[in-house]
C-alpha cells in the first residue's frame, strides 16, 4: 500500500495540497470524485487520501464532511493550506465578451461570483466534477466555453489564460486533510476534528452545555458549524475542531464528558496544528502540518 490519492485530474488543487505530503518517489494516484478517494484508502490501493475541507470564502466543504460524518471510519492525520488563485481558461483565440458558457467546479464558481456577475453575466455556468475537468470540457464544447482552473490544468489541457487571479479575494485559501487508517501521534501542538449529534429535541441549552464540556475546562474551540443530520428534518449533527490531541488527559476526560450527554460522537482523527507561516511554502508544495 502506498501512495496518495487526491480528487484529479492532475493539476487540480487537491494535487498541489497532495504534493505536499510526497516527495520525487511518492505514487500520486488521481480520482475522479472525493468518494473515491476514500475508496482508494479504504481498499488498499492508496496509503493516503487527499480532500478539501474547508474554503475561506465557501465555507465547509459538505461533501468531505459528509464522508467524514456517514460514509468513512477512516482518520484525519495531517492539515495543510493552499493559496487559491483561480485563472480563467478557453480556446485559443476566445474573447471575453464572446463566452456563451462557463466551467467550474461548484466551489470554485462560488470563489469567483463577484468576477462572473460583473464580467461574465447572464452566462450560463456548468459544475465540473474537479478544476482540472473544467478546462478539459471547456475546450470540448463547441461553443464558445471558457472554464475556471488552475494554472497547470490549463497547461495541460492546451487552453489558454484569458484572465488571472479572478477570485473574489486575493487572499483565498483552502484547507486540505489528510486521511489515512490511523491519525497522527500526539506531538504537542495538536487539533482534534470530531462531531456531534443529539437523540434528545428542542431542549434549551443542549448545545452550549455541550461545549462547555469543553470550555469548562480551557480547550479551545476553534471551528463550529452543523450539517443535516439526514435522519429527520430539523435535526443537525455539530462538527467541531478544537486544539489538543485526543489523547491528551484533559481532551480525553472532555471526549468522554460529552460522549455521555450526546447520541452519536464520531472522533474524525488528531494531528498536527498548520499555523499560517506555512503558508508561503505551501503554494510550492513542500510544507505541511501532519507529516510523519
Amino acid at each position: 500500500m502506498s501512495g496518495i490519492a487526491y480528487l484529479g485530474p492532475p493539476g487540480s488543487y487537491s494535487e498541489i495540497a497532495a504534493l505536499v505530503w510526497g516527495d520525487a518517489t511518492t505514487p500520486l494516484l488521481p480520482r475522479a470524485t472525493m468518494p473515491a478517494v476514500v475508496a482508494a484508502v479504504e481498499t488498499g490501493a492508496a496509503r493516503h487520501g487527499v480532500l478539501p475541507i474547508e474554503n475561506v470564502l465557501e465555507g465547509g466543504v459538505t461533501t468531505t464532511l459528509d464522508l467524514l460524518i456517514h460514509e468513512t471510519a477512516l482518520r484525519i492525520s495531517g492539515e495543510t493550506v493552499v493559496p487559491i488563485r483561480h485563472v480563467l481558461v478557453a480556446r485559443a483565440g476566445t474573447q471575453l465578451p464572446h463566452v456563451q458558457v462557463l466551467y467550474g467546479h461548484p466551489q470554485s464558481l462560488g470563489q469567483c461570483r463577484h468576477f462572473i456577475e460583473r464580467v461574465l453575466p447572464g452566462v450560463a455556468t456548468v459544475a465540473s466534477l474537479s478544476n482540472s475537468t473544467a478546462p478539459v470540457e471547456a475546450l470540448a464544447d463547441a461553443r464558445s466555453a471558457a472554464a475556471i482552473s488552475t494554472e497547470r490544468a490549463a497547461e495541460l489541457a492546451g487552453a489558454t489564460i484569458i484572465a488571472r487571479d479572478i477570485q473574489d479575494r486575493a487572499d483565498n485559501v483552502t484547507r486540505f486533510i489528510r486521511l489515512s487508517h490511523v491519525d497522527h501521534p500526539p506531538t504537542g501542538d495538536d487539533k482534534t476534528s470530531l462531531c456531534f449529534g443529539f437523540s434528545e429535541r428542542d431542549r434549551p441549552g443542549i448545545l452550549v452545555d455541550t461545549l462547555q464540556e469543553f470550555s469548562g475546562v480551557g480547550l479551545n474551540i476553534t471551528r463550529l458549524e452543523s450539517r443535516p443530520s439526514k435522519d429527520v428534518l430539523g435535526g443537525y449533527i455539530f462538527l467541531v475542531d478544537l486544539n489538543g490531541h485526543r489523547d491528551d488527559p484533559p481532551v480525553a476526560a472532555a471526549l468522554e464528558r460529552v460522549r455521555r450527554r450526546v447520541g452519536l460522537l464520531k472522533v474524525f482523527g488528531s494531528y498536527p496544528c498548520w499555523h499560517a507561516t506555512d503558508l508561503h511554502a505551501n503554494a510550492g508544495g513542500t510544507a505541511a502540518a501532519g507529516t510523519p
